[in-house]
């Protein structure tokens, strides 16, 4: 049978097979890890989305055969210490993703090798400090430590000395800490009074999943979404007793504590759910575990597939209530030109452009849409050893944001609106602060 070049086929992601012997198998790992690598340098499709292909192209053409067969295997893992996870290679690029027979999954043989480190502890102690976000967050948000925080992360000397013990870069953008958690401070329901109105996808209730970052470092991020929702008639409900959504976890490779923080929010999604509340997060990575990444790691847990089901991006949210005739047009205001950066994340969920559409609604907008990584990937721009590559695959973003010379500019993910406007930064640019998309249109309603 003739082998077909590429697939017409949509993609459908298979199910992580991440707690079988075969998986931790280093044999089987690096039989795999040869075969795919044979197949991408063959492809080289995918050169253009982050550092993983440059690296491995770059390991082929400088080995003696000019093959992969002439690559070291012990130089494997360095293509892997450059894949974030953003699974834009798979979702947008592949033509080899399963259906194909090739079976090719570059994202998932990523995550593979990542935990096969991990559980052969071949991680740095940074890398699981940093991605502990609930016990660093906590602690970074109390009154007095936030305030040294922040000084601290100004700080040029002191800046020096956290690279110094951590391998954190001091010209790396750090996100401000609160000195008070939103969930201790903001009410339970918001709204409550409000007639919720079901349309065929969504209940007309919305309990957020504030996630870490709207907790403790993005909060007028989720101040901004309430106060869309209750403009919109949808009566809110904050889930306080949430964990990490488990991302930082999962780029580790640490799967077992995936499958904890899984475990400790399921019930507070499910209870949820169960009063008649959709849930939705304002980061797209938080989106995207629960309507992906965990549905894949869990494919036979029925309660994994009732929250994915019941699982919105906000802005997949507000499309569908417009789809409805539920969602409000009577905006006050213009925002001009807008500069509007596409999560990867968010790309990968394949629901389409909603912010994008979502935004042209309000009178007298221009809408920019850039499809390129931002380069901040979770903790990649952060690090000593990646922050000028990230630096560097920001600078297309930043080009295409001075190209539309928007008058507001940010991204669905706050990571990623924070590295545009760091980049801008460091290239001497007098710059506003990066908005996300919620609070443009907060400022649209006039709310």
């Amino acid at each position: 049978m003739a082998v077909r070049e590429g697939s017409l086929e949509a993609p459908a992601r298979e199910p992580l097979d991440w707690k079988s012997e075969a998986f931790s198998d280093k044999d089987s790992l690096y039989g795999e890890l040869e075969r795919v690598f044979d197949i991408c340098h063959g492809c080289r499709r995918c050169v253009s989305l982050c550092d993983s292909f440059p690296t491995l192209f770059d390991l082929v053409d400088e080995s003696e055969t000019l093959e992969v067969d002439g690559v070291a295997k012990d130089d494997y893992m360095k293509v892997v210490d450059q894949c974030f996870l953003c699974d834009l290679c798979a979702e947008t690029k592949c033509p080899y993703l399963p259906p194909h027979e090739w079976a090719v999954d570059f994202p998932h043989l990523m995550l593979r090798a990542k935990a096969y480190r991990f559980k052969n502890q071949d991680t740095r102690w940074r890398d699981r400090l940093i991605t502990s976000t609930d016990p660093i967050f906590d602690a970074l948000s109390t009154p007095g430590v936030a305030q040294l925080a922040n000084a601290a992360s100004g700080s040029k000397p002191l800046r020096k000395l956290m690279e110094g013990v951590m391998d954190i870069h001091p010209d790396a953008p750090i996100p401000h800490f609160h000195a008070t958690a939103l969930t201790k401070k903001t009410d339970d329901e918001i709204g409550r009074a409000l007639p919720a109105r079901a349309s065929d996808r969504t209940t007309g209730k919305v309990a957020i999943y504030v996630t870490c970052y709207g907790d403790h470092n993005e909060q007028q991020m989720v101040e901004d979404l309430i106060a869309v929702l209750n403009h919109n008639d949808i009566p809110v409900r904050i889930l306080k007793d949430a964990k990490c959504c488990g991302m930082p976890k999962l780029e580790l490779g640490d799967l077992k504590k995936v499958e904890q923080l899984k475990d400790a929010n399921l019930p507070v999604f499910l209870q949820a759910i169960e009063d008649g509340y959709d849930i939705m997060a304002p980061i797209p990575s938080c989106v995207l575990m629960y309507k992906q990444e965990l549905p894949l790691m869990f494919p036979e847990d029925e309660q994994v597939a009732k929250v994915k089901a019941g699982f919105f991006d906000p802005f997949e949210y507000l499309m569908l209530r417009h789809k409805a005739g539920l969602a409000k047009t009577d905006f006050a205001n213009s925002l001009g030109k807008v500069a509007y950066h596409v999560a990867c994340h968010q790309r990968v969920q394949n629901f389409g452009m909603k912010t994008r559409d979502f935004l042209k609604l309000i009178p007298d907008t221009e809408i920019t849409a850039i499809e390129r990584c931002s380069g901040h990937d979770g903790t990649y721009a952060i690090k000593s050893e990646t922050y000028e590559k990230a630096m560097k695959i920001a600078r297309p973003v930043v080009n295409r944001v001075k190209q539309a010379e928007a008058d507001t500019f940010g991204s669905d993910c706050p990571m990623a609106g924070r590295m545009i406007a760091h980049s801008m930064e460091q290239e001497g640019l007098d710059v506003n602060k990066a908005e996300h998309p919620i609070t443009m249109v907060r400022k649209a309603y006039g709310v």
